[in-house]
Parts: C-alpha cells; sequence; structure tokens
C-alpha cells in the first residue's frame, strides 16, 4: 500500500515528502511527467495520489485530470496541493472528485487511511488462516473415512475478538467516619449547702 506523490522536482519537494512520510503511509515521488508518472501508479497501484500544483500548475491540472479519467487509478482518492488562486475554478470544474487540501490536513487523512487499511489487512489474514485451518480439518475427515476410521470430532472456529475496551476507573470510595466514642455521662452531683 502506497500514496503517489507527484511534484516536480524542488528544494522543498524532499521537505514535503518527510512531513508527508510522517503520518506512517509509504510515499513514492515521482514527477509528473509522461509516461512515468502512470507507468509507476500501475506499478505501486496506490491508495491515494497527492499532487503539488506549485510548480507549471497548468502541466499538473493536465496530469491530475488523467489520472482522474485513466482505467488503473479513476477510483484512487485524489489530493490536491497548493493550487494557485487563479487556477482553483478551473480545476475545481475538472476535478470534481478531487480533495483541495493542505499538507497537514493530508497527513491526517493518510494516517487514518493508513490505519483503517491495516485493519483490512489483519481481518483479511484472520479470514485467510481460518479458512486454511477449515481446509486442513475437511482434509483429514477425507482421509479418515478413506481409512475407515470415525471421523474427529469437529472443531468450532471461534470469533475473533474484538479489541479490548479501557475499563473505566472505580469510583473512589467514600471514607467512613471513624465513630467516636460517646462522652461519658456526667453524674449528677448534689449541690453543697451554704
Amino acid at each position: 500500500m502506497s500514496v503517489l506523490y507527484l511534484a516536480f522536482e524542488t528544494d522543498e519537494r524532499v521537505n514535503r515528502h518527510a512531513r508527508l512520510q510522517k503520518s506512517g503511509a509509504h510515499v513514492v515521488v515521482a514527477e509528473p511527467r509522461w509516461p512515468g508518472f502512470f507507468e509507476l501508479a500501475k506499478r505501486e497501484k496506490p491508495y491515494a495520489i497527492a499532487m503539488d500544483f506549485s510548480q507549471a500548475p497548468s502541466h499538473v491540472l493536465e496530469t491530475a485530470d488523467y489520472m482522474s479519467k485513466a482505467k488503473e487509478t479513476k477510483d484512487v482518492a485524489m489530493f490536491l496541493l497548493r493550487i494557485p488562486r487563479d487556477r482553483l475554478e478551473a480545476v475545481q470544474k475538472r476535478l470534481p472528485q478531487a480533495t483541495i487540501t493542505t499538507e497537514a490536513e493530508l497527513s491526517g487523512k493518510l494516517a487514518e487511511i493508513e490505519r483503517v487499511a491495516e485493519e483490512r489487512a489483519r481481518q483479511k489474514k484472520e479470514a485467510a488462516a481460518a479458512a486454511k485451518k477449515a481446509a486442513r480439518a475437511a482434509n483429514a475427515a477425507a482421509k479418515a473415512i478413506a481409512a475407515g476410521k470415525p471421523l474427529p470430532p469437529p472443531v468450532k472456529a471461534k470469533p475473533p475478538k474484538p479489541a479490548a475496551k479501557p475499563k473505566a476507573a472505580p469510583p473512589p470510595a467514600k471514607k467512613k467516619a471513624a465513630k467516636k466514642p460517646a462522652p461519658p455521662a456526667r453524674k449528677s452531683q448534689p449541690k453543697k449547702k451554704k
């Protein structure tokens, strides 16, 4: 899983690439030059494409338009960065499905997309393991039938446990006031006569 970051090579591109990688995503950088960017996109199969409009915005717009229509990349999430104000309306008109964003927002979105993708991969891995286990059991049952042995008891698959929720701390115990001993009863003394 990767993110394709298309930007012309400048001094700032290295820093921007490093900031995007801090999101935890695998970011592949290329220039938006034909056919290199498209061959890279077909090979990498990115889940997101980020395009930087800071250099040659007309050229980047044509590249983005092509990527949004190509069979291999039309369903990929597209993020557009640093669009000049005079091109904003044209970009919105030609690429209504693309998200215009800032680098900080994009890093947050990529982190979330990466988290969801990892969870989906974990679930696929668990499902594949369960299917493999069921296939082994079916194979063992078939061998047992062929050998004339009794079938082993069926194994019930346990459903995956959901992530543990943090337990709330118990409310603080109320302190009981210590019982004070009752004061001793006063004995009434007879009054002295004067």
